[in-house]
């Protein structure tokens, strides 16, 4: 029979090679489960993975889809190493796509009067502000009144959706919107420019190609990331260093914040054009898996919202063609998210057979 066995040190080829395995047994999970749905399994495998890549528009919209996912699992990927559990990336979206919305509604009124390259920049800015704040009432309250960053993160994403829903019915209401809960198309001038002609790719997805590798000299390169890095992996270590856990604390989750208020400044100046009830359609907590499948890596990260960008358009394949529900998307990123814990258990254990 099997059993598992305490490896003597952590494998260092298993920990890069896990994502990997981990893809490839949800592949084969997926391919049961389409059989099981009465589908062929070659056939829907085929619809789910390879349409999304079947030409340069198909791969545009696979690269914007990542955008969102690898900005708010940049800041996710920090938290984590610095042993803070953010869990509210999606409430952080979605306060940083409303603060932008906002801003450029301000400015396309015509009062006061900007142009739309200020009033974007503005919006971004506003987003990131936004995305801090709200993950700054998390810090906020771990540090004053010891509250668990899970709980209050992810309860706070529910009240952001619920903040969103007040002022898409309120005060950002489009008042020639047939009364439907939407603020009104933001003009050309105030959107994100795309990359390619007749594609949806917009400038956000340089910034965050830019963002991976600035992420990737703070974490590798720089003495705050080094702290960081020091107080989750060993905290008492680093408290005898003089390293602060408060610090560590508060600087975690504003980085996390930030990324994720800029994702959702990106999706509200970028393909949605408007502020609508919906945002995110799961964005922030997908992207929890996309941290882990890069290792927390902010290079890595870049490969995992590749993958769940490719779900998410498989998911939408899958429905139109196969007539699946939508639910396939969620079902497959959960079936990559378990089978990812279960290899990891192989970086600490190796596999042996006994009689």
């Amino acid at each position: 029979m099997l059993k598992l066995e305490l490896r003597a040190a952590s494998s260092r080829r298993m920990a890069y090679l896990s994502p990997v395995l981990a893809l490839l047994l949800t592949l084969l999970g997926g391919a049961l489960l389409f059989l099981a749905l009465g589908k062929n399994p070659l056939s829907a495998l085929q619809v789910f993975l390879l349409e999304p890549l079947s030409s340069p528009a198909a791969i545009a919209e696979l690269l914007l889809k990542s955008t969102p996912l690898v900005l708010c699992a940049l800041g996710l990927a920090v938290c984590y190493r610095a042993n803070v559990w953010n869990i509210g990336a999606e409430g952080q979206l979605i306060v940083g796509g409303l603060a932008a919305g906002a801003t450029i509604l301000l400015f396309d009124s015509g009062a006061p009067s900007l142009p739309g390259g200020a009033a974007l920049l503005l919006a971004t800015l506003a987003g990131v502000a936004g995305g801090a704040a709200w993950a700054a009432i998390t810090a906020l309250l771990r540090d004053r009144y010891h509250a668990n960053e899970i709980l209050v993160s992810l309860m706070l994403s529910y009240i952001a959706q619920l903040l969103l829903m007040y002022a898409v019915n309120g005060p950002l209401k489009d008042p020639n919107g047939m009364n439907f809960p939407q603020s009104k198309v933001f003009s050309s001038e105030f959107l994100l420019p795309h990359l390619f002609q007749g594609s949806r790719l917009h400038i956000g997805f340089l910034v965050m190609l830019a963002a991976s590798g600035a992420m990737a000299l703070f974490v590798y390169r720089s003495f705050a990331g080094y702290r960081l890095t020091v107080g989750g992996l060993a905290p008492l270590a680093a408290r005898y260093a003089g390293f602060s856990s408060r610090r560590a604390l508060w600087l975690s989750l504003l980085i996390s914040g930030g990324f994720a208020g800029l994702a959702g400044a990106f999706e509200v100046a970028g393909p949605i054009g408007q502020v609508l009830p919906t945002i995110s359609p799961g964005y922030g907590f997908a992207a929890i898996i996309v941290a882990f499948i890069g290792r927390l890596n902010p290079l890595g990260t870049v490969f995992g919202g590749l993958v769940l960008s490719l779900f998410y358009l498989g998911g939408e394949m899958a429905q139109s063609r196969l007539g699946l529900p939508s639910a396939m998307t969620g079902l497959f990123q959960g079936m990559l998210l378990f089978m990812l814990l279960a290899c990891d258990t192989l970086i600490n254990y190796r596999l042996r057979w006994s009689k």
